[in-house]
């Protein structure tokens, strides 16, 4: 699994553990060598000293010691040997009693047993001395490479912060901000940036195109929508049937929904999303008559009860064409997937909800009915699964919130809540 350190905190981690490994495997070493060397000398002195006064003995003379060295044995009373010596092994040893240190050297001849004792306490308090330096060493070694990776961790990651907070803090989608590559020596975090303005060129471009061919295509179709819109003024101003005016009213709908589609689009698209919420003069309870109006006879053509309910008053402006779309996807979705029962459009002081009693959406579906080209289990009409998807995007754009939950026994309630920060739960 990658690690979830800072890259900083990673060279500093990474510096000072092998100074850690360096620096210890070395302090280790020189202890070996001088408690190898110190068994190697000594034990080379006392054998040369204990077969000088093994010499002296064989020829009837007593041992020529010094003050620090003791001689015993197992061949006279005089030279016992001490019960805190009796144990060692052949060869050189160290004995440490407390405060007391000796060198002790053995020797096996026969059955007859000679050791000869060397104080080592002045030797053993310099060689604590050395090996305090040598761990003092390692410490201060320890803690200049903390220092030192932290030195070189802020040096290696400047550059990468300087283009974290340029990429950030710029309005890098705008066509007039410069290339980040030219600022940055020819190495990886040079690379990264011209990868960078690579990638972003690319999507400026795609963006570019996207609001060009939506706002080519949103202009472009008023003009027949014009039309279309006169010429079901002036069909309906003639003597028709009931059946060719119903058609013709029909038409007339069509018309004006995809009309406020276009505008919607359009809307959309000459706005930065980075802008703030579209202002708009209608108010919530005139855009809800205004559907209310609008999809009745839908509603009665399919047999369902349509209701306008209101269980609050909100004073707000807000931008007739985004709400009427909201509020029109929300109600045709309703009549889509409503066989039989009832449809209410219910006003409340910060928002509206849209429910009905139909097949309802499965509870695993319900957060992924917002996406684009995603349409339930159970589709209806021919749509293409982007109509809740533009109600999502229009609420983002706002600053709403929309939510779905179920209903019992069955059926949908989508809810809007109107404000920039709402809260409220479903």
């Amino acid at each position: 699994m990658p690690s979830k350190q800072p890259f900083a905190r990673r060279i500093v981690i990474a510096f000072t553990l092998m100074t850690l490994i360096v620096s210890g495997l070395f302090s280790l070493g020189i202890v070996g060598i001088v408690h190898s060397i110190e068994e190697h000398l000594v034990s080379e002195e006392l054998d040369r000293e204990l077969n000088t006064i093994l010499q002296d003995i064989g020829q009837g003379l007593r041992p020529r010691l010094d003050s620090s060295t003791q001689f015993f044995a197992t061949t006279a009373p005089e030279f016992a040997i001490p019960l805190q010596f009796s144990k060692t092994q052949p060869g050189f040893t160290e004995v440490v009693n407390g405060d007391e240190a000796f060198y002790v050297y053995t020797r096996n001849v026969g059955n007859e047993r000679y050791l000869l004792v060397q104080e080592q306490h002045e030797f053993e308090a310099r060689e604590q001395a050395l090996f305090n330096v040598v761990l003092a060493g390692f410490l201060l070694t320890i803690a200049g490479a903390w220092l030192l990776g932290r030195m070189m961790a802020q040096k290696v990651m400047a550059p990468v912060s300087r283009l974290a907070q340029q990429v950030q803090h710029r309005d890098q989608l705008h066509s007039s901000a410069p290339a980040l590559a030219p600022e940055y020596a020819d190495d990886e975090i040079g690379h990264l940036a011209s990868a960078f303005d690579s990638t972003l060129g690319q999507l400026r471009r795609s963006l570019e195109r996207e609001q060009l061919f939506t706002s080519d295509v949103s202009h472009e179709l008023r003009t027949p929508l014009m039309i279309i819109g006169t010429s079901c003024e002036l069909l309906d101003a003639a003597p028709l049937g009931a059946r060719e005016k119903e058609q013709v009213a029909r038409i007339a709908r069509a018309a004006a929904e995809m009309r406020d589609l276009v505008q919607t689009f359009l809307t959309l698209a000459r706005s930065q999303p980075e802008e703030a919420s579209l202002a708009g003069a209608t108010t919530l309870a005139s855009v809800a008559a205004e559907q209310y109006r609008r999809w009745g006879p839908a509603m009665a053509e399919k047999g369902l009860g349509f209701e306008l309910l209101e269980e609050g008053t909100d004073a707000q402006r807000y931008n007739h064409t985004l709400l009427s779309t909201v509020m029109s996807n929300l109600l045709r979705n309703a009549l889509h997937y409503t066989d039989a029962g009832w449809v209410h459009l219910t006003l409340e002081p910060d928002g509206f909800r849209v429910e009905d009693s139909g097949m309802g959406i499965p509870s695993g579906q319900q957060e992924r009915i917002f996406e684009p080209f995603v349409r339930g289990e159970r589709a209806r009409g021919e749509g293409l699964g982007l109509g809740l998807s533009l109600v999502k995007r229009i609420c983002t754009h706002q600053g709403w919130s929309i939510g779905v939950s179920d209903l019992a026994p069955g059926g949908s309630c989508f809810r809007v809540v109107l404000g920039q920060s709402p809260n409220q739960q479903l």
